[in-house]
């Protein structure tokens, strides 16, 4: 698929499957998405969330089928139609969708963030919207629709407690993460982990100025020794941002640690195409921090 030729080169741009819910468009990022099957009959789970359809084994491997409909408030979808089957944060479940239009190539720099009005930027369900041929498009955040419907799929803090006390340290973090939820919680959880020196910005072009501008007052080293980025971000994606630092003699030698829902077999061959340092799914939290101080200590970023 051409997606993983982008994707590997970053150049900032995905491919966004179009498919239909009660007459309206939504999309996707072709890179969550494992296959699309007819829809077939599933096992209702008893005590479930409303959203949840039941369960099903097409193959050797039990997925869970959720009525995207339900989950968008427009009711219950009809025994029809098609499953998008996704694979990310290390689960593969099944969305159930009425028809399937096409895929669209964008770059990241063509998507929309919604604004306010639509809802609360933490409570809100679509990460961006692109218009083609004069429609509007609405691209879904399907990982808070999942841990909407089961919060032990979302970061899973309580490992932070594992990690006992720990002592202060002025190493100071770049952090490129587009969801306030997320972006919260990954400076929380640095913050608890005692690294206090954090820069945190909500895409990878924004991350990217402050690596630009640092550069340009000769203070990288007292501002960026270590950055943390999502792939999935308007304007600049992770994949672009990791490219443009390790392609740059001036920055190359930061580590970077990718920290997405997307990481996968096939994703971490792109990080490390582009020279990512280390590449996590992310729930875990904990092994992140462990990263970072893995990182710290091997790179001697504490000097």
């Amino acid at each position: 698929m051409d997606t993983k030729i982008l994707l590997e080169n970053g150049t900032n741009e995905l491919e966004i499957l179009e498919f239909t819910l009660a007459g309206n468009s939504y999309g996707i990022n072709v890179a969550k998405i494992k296959e699309i099957i007819t829809y077939q009959p599933v096992t209702p789970v008893p005590n479930s969330h409303p959203s949840i359809e039941g369960i099903f084994m097409p193959r050797d491997t039990m997925i869970t089928a959720i009525d995207l409909k339900n989950c968008l408030g427009r009711g219950e979808s009809e025994k029809k139609g098609l499953f998008i089957v996704t694979n990310f944060n290390k689960l593969d479940i099944a969305f159930h969708v009425e028809s399937v239009l096409g895929i669209h190539r964008v770059s990241w720099r063509d998507i929309i963030k919604p604004d306010i009005t639509i809802s609360a930027a933490d409570e809100s369900v679509a990460t961006g919207i692109i218009k083609k041929n004069d429609k509007l498009i609405i691209i879904l955040d399907f990982e808070k629709i999942v841990s909407d419907i089961n919060p032990e799929t979302g970061l899973k803090m309580s490992e932070l407690n594992e990690l006992g006390e720990r002592t202060r340290s002025s190493v100071p973090i770049l952090i490129a993460e587009d969801s306030p939820l997320l972006n919260k919680l990954i400076v929380d959880s640095l913050k608890a982990a005692g690294y206090v020196n954090l820069i945190h910005t909500e895409n990878g072009q924004k991350a990217y100025d402050v690596i630009t501008q640092c550069k340009e007052d000769g203070t990288l080293d007292q501002h960026v020794r270590c950055i943390i980025t999502d792939i999935e971000m308007p304007e600049m994606d992770g994949h672009r941002l990791t490219k443009l630092v390790k392609s740059d003699d001036a920055t190359k030698d930061i580590p970077i640690i990718i920290f997405s829902s997307l990481v996968n077999d096939d994703m971490k061959r792109k990080g490390e195409a582009l020279g990512a340092d280390a590449q996590l799914s992310k729930p875990e939290i904990g092994n992140l921090v462990r990263i970072v101080d893995e990182l710290v200590a091997e790179k001697h970023l504490d000097r």
